[in-house]
């Protein structure tokens, strides 16, 4: 990943070098935080090792800098939501997307069925559970299996390659989905599901369960980060033009209640996950990947957020960071 400073840019063995370096500070920093408690509403979830802690960065080049538990498989979550956002404006278009979906912050907890019936048309935005169901139900396809097709190759494409699905978090999570089915038929009385609530519940259930690594992450994340182009096989998964309204949205509603203090902590668009997973994505350098289990009051990872804060701040990657003129 590229830096502001002035010893040099991705290709530059001294930046290599220190992003390198700054990778592994930033996982030996922040290993030993015990803040936080695992996801226990999901019970696949409560049994996850506290202590797991994975880092990697990937540039726009396919430099990659990793430390810890960066190759440990946990299921995707919530993490999954911009990015099947982004294939949905690839396949719909972007303004369709905006108009059937929402793109505003509720300011609610992500699960939150109030910020349906707070708007007068019921959208939300697709980085909330309501709003990732209705993403899901406009993927292309006349049937709940060619949806699910549509997302499992598009999100693989991201990762640059074929992501497994976690059968075990995938049912007890169908086991344990009552409210995502009740915001769906929510949605259907606003005429804002676009297929059967319940089938295209269970297409977002199983994208949640998709097996991915922190790597995996930086790799998706970078992706967004280098127009839509996947830095480690080159090839295109979407548009330029698609990637710069997803992290608009990830700006505004990526970390829920909490995208505001993420945004002055770290000036990046971000999206996190309650098995632990996050993403950064730095425009036209880079995305960095975490996974840690233990959460914050919202859902957040405790120790993700510390490492994209220090990473930030290090590498100058804020997106509102300024100096002088002259």
């Amino acid at each position: 990943m590229s830096t502001n400073s002035p010893s040099g840019s991705t290709g530059s063995s001294t930046a290599a070098d220190r992003a390198r370096a700054l990778t592994v500070e930033a996982h030996e920093r922040f290993k030993s935080v015990s803040d936080g408690k695992v996801a226990d509403y999901i019970p696949a979830l409560a049994a996850t090792p506290a202590e797991l802690f994975g880092v990697c960065m990937i540039g726009t080049s396919g430099d990659t800098y990793a430390a810890g538990d960066s190759d440990y498989e946990f299921s995707i979550q919530s993490v999954s939501k911009p990015f099947v956002f982004a294939l949905v404006c690839q396949a719909v278009g972007e303004d369709e997307a905006r108009e059937k979906l929402g793109v505003n912050s509720t300011g609610l907890p992500f699960n939150s069925v109030i910020a349906i019936e707070r708007t007068k048309d019921g959208t939300t935005n697709p980085m909330v559970n309501a709003g990732a169901i209705a993403a899901a139900s406009l993927a292309p396809g006349a049937t709940a299996e060619a949806k699910w097709r549509f997302i499992h190759e598009g999100l693989s494409r991201f990762a640059g390659r074929r992501l497994t699905l976690n059968h075990a978090v995938y049912q007890s999570e169908t086991a344990t989905n009552q409210r995502n089915q009740g915001a769906a038929k929510l949605l259907q009385g606003y005429d804002r599901i676009y297929f059967d609530p319940i089938q295209a519940t269970d297409v977002y259930t199983r994208q949640c369960a998709l097996n991915v690594t922190a790597k995996d992450l930086a790799a998706m994340a970078a992706t967004l980060a280098n127009g839509g182009v996947n830095p480690l096989t080159g090839e295109s998964v979407i548009d330029a033009v698609h990637c710069q309204h997803v992290l608009a949205v990830m700006v505004t509603a990526g970390l829920y209640e909490q995208s505001g203090d993420w945004l002055y902590e770290t000036g990046l668009p971000g999206k996190s996950g309650v098995s632990g997973g996050m993403v950064a994505v730095a425009p036209m350098k880079g995305g960095l990947g975490t996974f840690a289990p233990l959460l914050d009051d919202s859902g957040n990872s405790v120790k993700g957020r510390l490492a994209a804060r220090f990473l930030s701040e290090q590498l100058g990657l804020n997106l509102f960071a300024s100096n002088p003129a002259g």
